[in-house]
């Protein structure tokens, strides 16, 4: 019986310890579960990593861009969806057309087209008037390099058509001294029409007729707010907007590349 109680005494120790060292593991494991969980929260995982290499990605990208904007404020690009269009020219002379992106930038878009500015006036007069400019693609697969490309608004040259007639071709032009000051005196105005006195030109200008300013002539002029609509890298339009008109456009000019 002595022998029989000891032996229950030794059995019930040995399960006691043995019931602790379990607990003592269990805690262990615990704490170094709970260690290597802080380690890994240290990490970022890869998912996020890689979103943020993304957004290094992207603010770069902006940040050249943005730069090019600065360093070339005539982008096309920059050009907008509401853009000042002025129609002028001498009585004697041909029809300019200039898009600015406001009444103080330099014109994006000059063209000077054949067809004089008498005969624009009278075909306005009848209704509404639809300019089409079309040029080929052939000029920019011979420039293309690489991947750049010229846009549509630097084409050169392009064929006219008014309201469905063919009327001669119309070439690109450079914003010189007389387009700008015909620009700068009308700059006040938002929308209208009107003339503008032609100065007492010089012995020099009275022989050269290639001039804006005739001084047997007045400047006419038309300003307006377009709207600007691009359709695609080779079709652009410009819609006159004329309050007075019930939202149909007395004047618009649409540009392709065929």
């Amino acid at each position: 019986m002595a022998k029989t109680s000891a032996d229950k005494k030794h059995f019930h120790w040995s399960n006691k310890v043995s019931n602790e060292d379990e607990e003592q593991e269990k805690v262990s494991s615990f704490i170094n579960s709970c260690s290597q969980k802080e380690k890994d929260d240290e990490l970022p995982p890869p998912l996020t990593r890689k979103k943020q290499l993304q957004a290094i990605t992207i603010a770069r990208v902006r940040s050249v861009l943005k730069a090019l904007g600065k360093n070339r404020p005539n982008l096309v690009h920059g050009l907008g969806t509401r853009v000042t269009g002025t129609l002028f020219g001498s009585r004697k002379g041909h029809v300019h057309f200039a898009f600015q992106k406001s009444p103080t930038h330099q014109p994006v878009f000059l063209i000077e087209l054949q067809t004089p500015i008498s005969g624009l006036v009278k075909e306005m007069a009848s209704g509404l008037v639809r300019i089409a400019l079309e040029c080929d693609k052939e000029g920019e697969k011979i420039k293309k390099v690489g991947s750049s490309s010229r846009r549509i608004l630097e084409e050169p040259v392009w064929r006219t058509y008014c309201n469905g007639k063919k009327c001669g071709f119309a070439m690109k032009r450079e914003c010189g001294e007389k387009e700008w000051k015909v620009l700068k005196a009308v700059e006040p105005i938002s929308m209208g029409a009107g003339v503008l006195p032609a100065e007492k030109a010089s012995d020099h200008e009275e022989e050269d007729d290639q001039g804006v300013v005739d001084h047997e002539g007045d400047i006419m002029y038309m300003r307006a707010k377009f709207e600007r609509v691009v359709g695609s890298r080779d079709s652009e339009a410009f819609y006159m907007m004329n309050p007075d008109s019930n939202g149909a456009p007395e004047l618009s000019i649409y540009l392709l590349r065929i």
